[in-house]
């Protein structure tokens, strides 16, 4: 659930919402296709086998499923954001409701349009297997381009972040607990036979749950991340001051020098130290490789990088010391 976690930290850093610069509009518009596909995984793959999966798409199938498939999906899971946020907005902000609220908004729109037709017909996959894992593949795509552009749908989002607000406690730890315990409440539903015939169903649907979970959790989280991967490089060549002094200009990444020595040849060498995103890896090679073939390179993924021109450094550590000081 780290995906959801990175959701609720952009919306704190979002300078303002509904605010229709280029840049907003187009993080309007991506926000729109990826709650579509969201909508389009969960609704036509997943629900109609009778699968519940988390967040509040999970506990609404829990409500529609328990209530005789009265109740719509969609309209609980916008009844119970709204609620949430009506009663919780002075925690979150006004800032992170009105994002929420639209997200809420267009979601529960876009299921409410087509889970009718989806639920009163045979589902378009019949092999349950493939169905959910199409379904997993369509939400975590769904999720990772809404997150990337600041999106939020609400439902769980709200839950943790009140945690986090009130108790400091982990954001993405809260989602997958409450995720979890959302698709096991399913082996509750009602069910027409003995216990060991609900057992022998409801597992089955239980580990499905999980599952979907697992695979558009780290679907969605790879998307998030995949442009802020950040690689670290070691370089060591004789041609060292014209490789970093190319990779600055060419590639505007910053570069350290070491001091080293060859234990073998006893040599005083230069060790370049490079960090940089993911997508200028191949511009890093591409320049050293055109100014020496035979050099040193060690690439490694840096777990996190802070300071300029990667992650700000001062919200980690503002959170770290709240905690101390509770």
């Amino acid at each position: 659930m780290l995906i959801k976690a990175q959701a609720f930290k952009n919306y704190m850093l979002r300078p303002a919402i509904f605010s229709f610069d280029n840049n907003d509009l187009r993080d309007y518009l991506m926000i729109v296709v990826g709650m579509a596909i969201y909508a389009i995984g969960f609704t036509v793959f997943i629900l109609p086998h009778d699968i519940v999966v988390g967040g509040m798409a999970g506990f609404s199938t829990l409500v529609y499923f328990a209530s005789g498939q009265h109740i719509p999906v969609a309209v609980t899971m916008y009844a119970v954001n709204i609620f949430m946020l009506v009663c919780w907005h002075r925690v979150l902000g006004r800032k992170f409701v009105l994002g929420t609220v639209f997200g809420a908004t267009l979601l529960s729109l876009m299921i409410g349009l087509i889970e009718g037709y989806f639920t009163s017909h045979p589902p378009i996959v019949t092999d349950r297997t493939m169905s959910v894992l199409m379904g997993s593949v369509f939400c975590g795509c769904g999720i990772g381009m809404y997150y990337v552009h600041k999106g939020s749908a609400g439902g769980t989002d709200i839950v943790a972040a009140i945690f986090d607000k009130k108790y400091h406690v982990s954001i993405g730890r809260t989602m997958m607990a409450i995720d979890v315990a959302i698709v096991t409440c399913s082996f509750f539903l009602p069910f027409d036979g003995d216990l060991d015939a609900r057992i022998q169903s409801r597992v089955e649907t239980i580990i499905y749950g999980w599952t979907s979970i697992v695979i558009y959790s780290c679907l969605a989280n790879y998307i998030v991340n995949a442009d802020k991967q950040t690689i670290q490089f070691l370089i060591l060549s004789p041609k060292w001051y014209e490789i970093a002094d190319n990779i600055t200009h060419r590639s505007g990444r910053g570069v350290t020098t070491f001091d080293g020595h060859g234990f073998w040849t006893g040599e005083d060498r230069k060790l370049l130290v490079v960090w940089c995103r993911q997508f200028d890896a191949d511009r890093i090679y591409e320049i050293v490789r055109e100014i020496d073939e035979g050099a040193y390179i060690i690439q490694s993924e840096a777990r996190s990088v802070y300071g300029n021109g990667f992650d700000p450094l001062g919200n980690k550590r503002s959170k770290r010391l709240r905690r101390r000081k509770n």
